[in-house]
């Protein structure tokens, strides 16, 4: 890999919200959404043992794949609710860089500029800082985990019909945090030795997007090299 974007980690090694806090030596600060889990005892929880499990043979080609015979959307669901945990968690480690005054604009490198809109309270796309994008992005997702009319738990409760496309929405702006960390924060996430971890997140992050079809490749182009050679 590049050495704008640091060095892969190698073997694969997953690690959870609190141990990257430790990790990061930062404790939790206003903008850090809390962790979401899934309980014991349900099916997300099952899958979520299954991917840890799967992860750590290193094989990211198997280990993003559905299981034989569980439900794709509960697959989708779970990896939702895991990239979210690892995105809030890598831009937590930065966030005291990352404000409105070092950037005024949420971008990716100089040629890709995110303007936000949710379509409920945010209905027209709004010019914003990164640090105010990111939190309208956190709190949308966060908003639709918690609406059992999107993300179900209980059992006998359906998942809508347009499913997959709030699945592709909330992967292609998560993506866009993950470009802004690459090209406007690596030098600060190389000094607070961060790098690794964030090259591990995003590398599960783009096998997953990749093997699933679920970010155009027009969105994918500001990290259009460090995907390459992360698939290679």
């Amino acid at each position: 890999i590049n050495a704008e974007y640091g060095g892969i980690k190698a073997p694969y090694e997953q690690i959870s919200s609190e141990e990257g806090m430790e990790i990061f030596g930062r404790k939790k600060t206003g903008t850090f959404h809390k962790k979401r889990d899934v309980k014991e005892g349900t099916k997300r929880y099952d899958l979520a043992q299954y991917a840890q499990s799967s992860l750590g043979s290193g094989n990211l080609k198997e280990a993003v794949q559905c299981p034989k015979e569980e439900d794709l959307n509960e697959w989708l669901a779970y990896n939702v609710i895991d990239f979210f945990n690892q995105v809030n968690m890598l831009y937590d480690s930065v966030n005291q860089f990352c404000t409105k005054e070092s950037c005024p604009v949420m971008n990716a490198g100089p040629k890709y500029e995110y303007h936000w809109a949710d379509g409920q309270t945010i209905k027209k796309a709004i010019k914003c800082s990164a640090p105010e994008y990111v939190e309208y992005l956190m709190t949308w997702i966060q908003k639709l985990l918690d609406n059992e009319k999107v993300f179900p738990s209980k059992v006998g409760n359906e998942f809508p019909k347009n499913f997959l496309t709030i699945i592709k929405n909330i992967f292609k702006r998560l993506f866009r945090v993950y470009a802004h960390l690459y090209l406007s924060h690596i030098k600060q996430i190389q000094d607070l030795q961060v790098d690794a971890h964030l090259n591990t997140s995003f590398k599960h992050f783009i096998h997953f997007v990749e093997h699933h079809q679920l970010i155009a490749e027009k969105e994918k182009a500001p990290l259009a090299d460090l995907i390459k050679k992360m698939l290679a």
